[in-house]
């Protein structure tokens, strides 16, 4: 007979019990190199809108200077107010983001209510800083985690570090090899009272811009109706952006940018 949990986090009990089921646990001692052939997640983008939080990840993974997959999904709704980006070694991201999907429904099963957006940000460090000894050895896992805190009325938006570092955002947050040119798109477009409809373009954009100079993102692509995937949390709870929306936008930007004949 299988024992239970004996309180509310799903990940004390996992690495009391069965620690080789933690995403760290799983992976053997790296050797030397091998980071290099690890497929890797990026790009994230995030910013705050009047009442709520957009997240946006583009749909590329890379080895090397070797496109892995133009279908990758890094955003994820964690449960009905807040949502994770990933970045870094992907399968260690995803299985990390699974965990803390699991780790939030375990304790409103048993707490019979949700956890507060704080408690959920603290419960992701520890979950970054059980990977530190793989981030340590080339295989870093970061993410940016969002959502809609209930008793402030606001969206609230958390960054790490690979040693579970938390720090709260106010305003914007990129990661991943994009990151450097999303953050200076999200400066020029981001502006205070944003509505959700143009909180999702500003994300758009900026994973637009990264694209253009950051070989490893990749943008919007209208050949494979390829899109972004985007997530936006506010008091209405977690929602994705539909492809048809992110489709109009993405032709709108690329009109735009056609129209005015620049190259750079």
């Amino acid at each position: 007979m299988v024992e239970l949990p004996a309180g509310p986090s799903f990940l004390e009990y996992l690495v009391r019990e069965r620690p080789d089921l933690l995403p760290a646990g799983s992976v053997p001692a790296a050797p030397e190199g091998i980071s290099g052939g690890v497929p890797h997640a990026t790009t994230i983008v995030s910013l705050a809108f009047e009442g709520g939080v957009v997240v946006a990840g583009d749909r590329r993974a890379t080895i090397g200077n070797v496109i892995a997959s133009r279908h990758i999904e890094k955003v994820f709704p964690t449960d009905r107010y807040s949502v994770v980006g990933i970045a870094g070694s992907a399968g260690i991201a995803m299985d990390i983001a699974r965990l803390f999907q699991v780790e939030l429904e375990h304790y409103e099963k048993i707490e019979g209510t949700l956890l507060s957006l704080d408690g959920k940000a603290n419960r992701l460090a520890s979950m970054v800083r059980g990977n530190l000894g793989m981030a340590m050895q080339g295989m870093a896992a970061v993410p940016v985690f969002a959502g809609y805190d209930e008793l402030r009325g606001v969206g609230r938006l958390f960054s790490f570090d690979v040693t579970g570092g938390r720090y709260e955002e106010l305003e914007h947050h990129s990661i991943g090899s994009g990151s450097v040119f999303a953050r200076g798109a999200l400066k020029k477009l981001w502006k205070p009272g944003l509505s959700r409809e143009d909180g999702v373009k500003v994300a758009v954009e900026a994973i637009f811009d990264a694209a253009d100079d950051d070989s490893a993102t990749g943008g919007p692509d209208p050949l494979r109706q390829l899109w972004p995937v985007v997530y936006s949390v506010d008091a209405g709870g977690t929602s994705r952006v539909p492809d048809d929306t992110l489709a109009e936008i993405s032709a709108t930007i690329i009109r735009q940018r056609s129209i005015a004949g620049r190259e750079a």
